[in-house]
């Protein structure tokens, strides 16, 4: 197998100035680089992507931080993002950190010395937190928005606003909403969609929570949806609306619609009912498409803020 020194001897230059002219060519002469690379590729040389990565400073490798492990929600954005980074030769960690907490940062600045940079998902840390993690290495915010940072969002507060007027064009007059974790930026936007989209229609709204995103909390949250009398409702999450609709079955309610994602809905035969579907692996290739961009990988200025659309059927 061709080595570097191959090259460089076959290339009449050093075999510092063949790496340098393979990994750093815009620090070596261009008729340098055009040689060392004919050269390379006379001999089939492969270059070892992790020794010029580590050669220039880098690890190769990308951390994204989620707040739990126990929301779904995050398991197709890791797919999508490891999917991505795999493409460009890269390896992603995942590493749990709420950042509810100024304390966590130091976690977050160890890791920060292992990896290139980072995909960041912290939807109930402060923003002086979030920017304070961010500021350790390249950040792109997953599924929130900080004015000045690089960000990729699913536009869910939309979706929620359909769903209120899905409801009401179907007759509902009490809607009643689930409310996600304390401090979520997406709790926040999804409350203000949904007043937004409950007001002109004179529907009777009903704002629950919060609540975390699990299936106990659904259960937990089916009294209070009874008490409201609701005829439909919203929950922030799937596993929320899961909860739910267990406990109302166990409790013999079947007419309380309650929306979810197209996969339970299809699953389950109810035809009837509205769905949201969030295409978490193209929201993590998104993220992490803007993170190459920040490492250099690609061309892009300035901080950039990303949505994806999320229909509803």
């Amino acid at each position: 197998m061709p080595t570097l020194a191959d090259v460089a001897a076959l290339a009449g230059v050093s075999k510092a100035t063949a790496s340098r002219a393979l990994g750093r060519p815009d620090l070596a002469a261009p008729e340098t680089v055009a040689r060392v690379r004919a050269a390379a590729e006379q001999l089939g040389f492969v270059p070892n992507r992790a020794a010029t990565q580590l050669a220039g400073g880098r690890t190769g490798v990308v951390a994204i931080v989620v707040p739990t492990l126990d929301n779904t929600f995050f398991t197709p954005i890791i797919g999508g993002a490891q999917a991505r980074a795999a493409g460009s030769g890269m390896q992603l960690t995942i590493a749990v950190h709420s950042l509810e907490h100024a304390a966590q940062l130091a976690a977050v600045e160890q890791l920060a010395h292992q990896v290139d940079g980072f995909l960041l998902t912290a939807p109930r840390g402060s923003d002086e937190i979030v920017r304070a993690a961010a500021s350790f290495k390249p950040t792109v915010l997953i599924d929130r928005e900080i004015e000045g940072m690089t960000s990729a969002v699913a536009d869910t507060a939309t979706a929620f606003g359909a769903l209120v007027d899905w409801f009401a064009e179907k007759g509902h007059e009490r809607i009643v909403y689930v409310g996600g974790p304390a401090g979520s930026w997406q709790d926040r936007q999804r409350q203000a969609a949904i007043r937004a989209a409950a007001g002109p229609r004179g529907t009777t709204l009903t704002m629950l929570g919060p609540y975390p995103s699990t299936f106990a909390a659904g259960v937990e949250a089916a009294q209070a949806v009874v008490d409201a009398r609701a005829t439909a409702v919203v929950p922030y999450a799937t596993s929320i609306g899961l909860g739910l609709m267990f406990s109302l079955l166990r409790r013999g309610i079947r007419d309380i619609v309650v929306s979810s994602e197209r996969m339970v809905v299809d699953s389950l035969g109810l035809n009837d009912v509205p769905s949201i579907d969030v295409d978490g692996e193209k929201l993590g290739e998104m993220a992490m498409d803007q993170l190459m961009t920040l490492l250099g990988e690609r061309r892009e200025s300035g901080p950039a803020r990303h949505r994806l659309d999320v229909p509803i059927s």
